[in-house]
């Protein structure tokens, strides 16, 4: 084997181990869904889960202001702090949509989960 094949193929293997970083789900699992408040409103404003699941959501708030992620559905109330993070956990849920909005700014900070 040559020197440029054995580089070659060093470079195809790193970029392989490159994609399945980004590409496996099971990092995600272990750190929860990242919900981000950003001009007063949830990013991603939908939120799928697996029903019957105890779910860790940690909600990062980029806004310089308070924000309350509120949700009478899901028996939750939390304030994040201005450029700090929270976590909430939600679940085991059964399969439908559940309401969440900022307390804050409830006009344009709204959202769901859904369970399926």
């Amino acid at each position: 084997m040559t020197t440029r094949s054995i580089a070659a193929r060093g470079l195809a293997a790193a970029f392989a181990l490159a994609a399945l970083a980004f590409a496996t789900p099971a990092l995600a699992d272990e750190e929860g869904i990242v919900i981000t408040i950003k001009d007063h409103r949830f990013d991603p404003a939908v939120v799928e889960v697996p029903a019957g699941k105890k779910i860790k959501l940690l909600v990062k708030n980029e806004d310089s202001t308070p924000e309350e992620f509120d949700s009478y559905d899901l028996n939750r109330e939390k304030v994040i702090a201005g450029g700090s993070q929270g976590i909430v956990f939600i679940g085991p849920l059964d399969p439908g949509t559940y309401a969440f909005m900022g307390e804050f700014n409830a006009d344009t900070a709204q959202g769901k989960v859904i369970a399926k």
